[in-house]
Parts: structure tokens; C-alpha cells; sequence
């Protein structure tokens, strides 16, 4: 192969820029060259391919027949080196792996940040990226293909999914200290937490549908007070005495403790529930999907598993 004789990739793309717009200079500004360094990578093209491929004159620069039948051969070779280039890329990009995870704010903010950080010690190459929503858009997500693994605190998994339990949560009332039950004496009954007018999430939050649903046989719960779309939403509101709330006993359990909420006890109803991750149905988790799935998933005595040791070099995409 006569591979001394072929030019390099700049100066074919200068030759195809010359018979574009018929001119050396404007050829030579577009590939960011100055005249004159435009001028010799032309010359020396010439001296290397043997024969003269522009014509120079007063009107500007034109192809010869033999650099014109150059440029079309130019054409294919500088089409290959872009598919080239763009599989280069991709290899490159592969070696960085990709998790989009998926999570209702509960999990997001109080149980994902401390798993995402013994993840990154062992994926040390996998950018991960986080959306958090409600249980519902968590759920869509994951259908939809736009998250690898999502998190919910509903009480359903939509068809389409699979699901394992990663926690066991526990809703809790909470009111200002300045309300009149943060001073009773007697556990609030289900069918009184029912009929009163809560600081509620929005339709379509874990916490809020499953409060529905425990307290469905004690009457249609009270129209809400606020309809607010996060947890700390909800947390500041009752704060500034807005009315009691239901809300997970993670999200204010702090709160609680400092004194700037207070849990009243609840009777006659079953709070608990489970917080679960999802995936596809048809797609089990793999990568660092699958390890961040085994670090949720607690084993007997509470512990949780930690990822599978994988070399740098072999991090999965």
C-alpha cells in the first residue's frame, strides 16, 4: 500500500473547503488557518501527491482535474474517519458507567445518599444520577426506560415491574408544639385521624397513599388543609402551626428529637410500610445497578451487603 503518498485528514478537508467555496483564503479562515499557512499546506500536498491540484487566478482558486478527482476520493476517506472517530468515542465513553436511579423523597433524601457513597468506593467510574419525585413518577420513570433503578414508598408496584422490599418505614403524626395535641394525654384513635384536615403531600406521594389506604376502613379521610409537594414542604408548614401532618417518621425524626415537632401517638391502625426498589420486569438490574440494589436490600440482623469488589479497569457500563 502507497500509504507515504496519502495525505493527512486536515489537509484533505482544506482541499474539499478550496472546491466548496472556490477560494484559498476563505478556505483556509473556515479550517482556521491564515492565508499563508493555507497557502503551504497546499504546496506541500502537491509535492507529496506529485501533480497540482488548485489553480490559482485573479478570480480566486479552482480544482484541477486531477485534484478534483482527489477531493472526491477525500470525500469517502474523511466519511470513514468520522465513523471511525464516533466508535473511538464511544468505546471512550463506555469505560464511564452510566446509573440513573430513580427515588420518591423519602429514600432520596434520608436512606440514597448513604448507599451512593459506599457505591462510589467500589464504581469509582460510574457517574450516577439522581431524580427525585413522587412514588407515582418514580414508577414512570423506571416504565418508561429513564431510570435503571428506581425507589418507591407507595403500597403498589405498577405491571411491568419487579420489586424487592429495601426498608421498613413507619408513618407518623406530628403537630407544633403549640398545638392542642401536643399536650393530650390519650393516643389519637384512626377514625379522629381520618376526620381531620391534615397538611397533606400531593395525589400520587407514597406517604399520602398509603396513609389512604390504612386508614380506608375508618371513613374517607378529611379534605386537606395544604397540598404541598415535598416532605420538608410539609415539615416547614406544620412547623409554623399550619395544622398536623402524617408524614414518615425518617423526615422528622430530627425534628422531633430537637423539639420543633411532636409526635402524637396513634391507635387502632398500622402505619408501617415498606419502601421498595423497582426495575423493569424484563430487565434484571446488572452493574452497578445490581450492587446498588444488593447495598439496599438488608440481611438478617440489619445489616446491609456490600458491593461486589470489581477492578477499576472492568467497572461495568
Amino acid at each position: 500500500m502507497a500509504l507515504d503518498r496519502v495525505p493527512d485528514l486536515d489537509t484533505l478537508s482544506l482541499l474539499l473547503e478550496i472546491a466548496a467555496c472556490g477560494s484559498l483564503s476563505k478556505a483556509g479562515r473556515a479550517r482556521g488557518l491564515s492565508q499563508p499557512a493555507a497557502s503551504a499546506r497546499v504546496s506541500g500536498l502537491e509535492r507529496l501527491v506529485g501533480f497540482a491540484v488548485i489553480t490559482r487566478s485573479a478570480r480566486g482558486s479552482t480544482l484541477t482535474a486531477e485534484g478534483a478527482l482527489l477531493a472526491e476520493w477525500a470525500r469517502e476517506v474523511l466519511a470513514a474517519a468520522e465513523v471511525l472517530g464516533a466508535g473511538i468515542a464511544s468505546l471512550r465513553s463506555d469505560r464511564i458507567a452510566r446509573l440513573r436511579v430513580a427515588a420518591s423523597l423519602t429514600v432520596a433524601e434520608h436512606l440514597l445518599p448513604g448507599w451512593l457513597v459506599v457505591l462510589a468506593a467500589t464504581h469509582p467510574h460510574t457517574a450516577v444520577s439522581l431524580t427525585a419525585g413522587n412514588s407515582d413518577t418514580t414508577a414512570a420513570a423506571v416504565l418508561a426506560g429513564e431510570a435503571d433503578l428506581g425507589f418507591v414508598e407507595g403500597p403498589d408496584v405498577p405491571a411491568g415491574l419487579s420489586a424487592q422490599v429495601v426498608a421498613t418505614d413507619r408513618l407518623v403524626a406530628v403537630v407544633a408544639p403549640g398545638h392542642p395535641w401536643a399536650h393530650r394525654r390519650r393516643a389519637l384513635g384512626a377514625e379522629e385521624l381520618a376526620g381531620t384536615r391534615l397538611v397533606h403531600r400531593e395525589p400520587g406521594s407514597g406517604t399520602r397513599t398509603a396513609l389512604q389506604r390504612a386508614l380506608a376502613p375508618f371513613g374517607p379521610l378529611a379534605p386537606p388543609l395544604l397540598e404541598l409537594s415535598t416532605s420538608s414542604g410539609v415539615r416547614s408548614a406544620v412547623i409554623a402551626g399550619a395544622g398536623p401532618a402524617v408524614l414518615s417518621d425518617l423526615a422528622v425524626r430530627d425534628n422531633v428529637a430537637a423539639g420543633r415537632l411532636v409526635q402524637v401517638p396513634v391507635k387502632g391502625v398500622d402505619l408501617h410500610r415498606s419502601l421498595r426498589a423497582v426495575w423493569l420486569a424484563a430487565r434484571r438490574p446488572v452493574g452497578a445497578a445490581e450492587d446498588l440494589l444488593r447495598l439496599a436490600v438488608p440481611q438478617p440482623g440489619g445489616a446491609r451487603r456490600p458491593p461486589r469488589p470489581r477492578p477499576a479497569a472492568t467497572d461495568p457500563a
